[in-house]
């Protein structure tokens, strides 16, 4: 089985549209709240460095969608990382509501992420930070 990350989620009535269940939009937000959560528990340091010269540059993200959610739906967000290729990091989201006994498959998506550093008014390719490097090993199917 492979290892992941947990976010959970509550819907709210902010994260429906007109029609009533979950826009699609925030799944890709909750990918991003599942990746600062991660750096805030695992790598406070590369957060520390954010403030500094270190960038982390979502360059792709997608979901595909297989079940629709509504408001009081808990959601599992669960990430794992597929790899790390030079200064990128690619990651895996599943989706899964949890409220209604089995976990069911809601959603999947995928984020790639490359590490910049801010030099001379523009950004620069960098190696993946060591402390992510190491925390992001343990949500690997095989140590980067």
């Amino acid at each position: 089985m492979k290892r992941y990350y947990e976010y959970r989620h509550l819907v709210t009535f902010a994260d429906t549209n007109l029609v009533g269940n979950v826009y699609f939009t925030n799944h890709l937000a909750w990918q991003g709240t599942c990746r600062e959560r991660f750096l805030a528990e695992h790598a406070p340091g590369v957060i520390d460095r954010l403030a500094d010269d270190l960038a982390l540059v979502t360059v792709s993200c997608s979901c595909e969608y297989f079940l629709e959610l509504y408001a009081l739906d808990e959601v599992s967000v669960r990430m794992s990382l597929r790899g790390i290729e030079a200064n990128r990091v690619l990651m895996d989201f599943g989706y899964f509501r949890v409220n209604t006994g089995l976990a069911q498959l809601a959603a999947r998506g995928e984020q790639t992420i490359a590490c910049m550093a801010r030099k001379d008014g523009g950004l620069v390719p960098v190696d993946v930070p060591e402390e992510l490097r190491t925390a992001l090993d343990a949500y690997a199917d095989r140590p980067a």
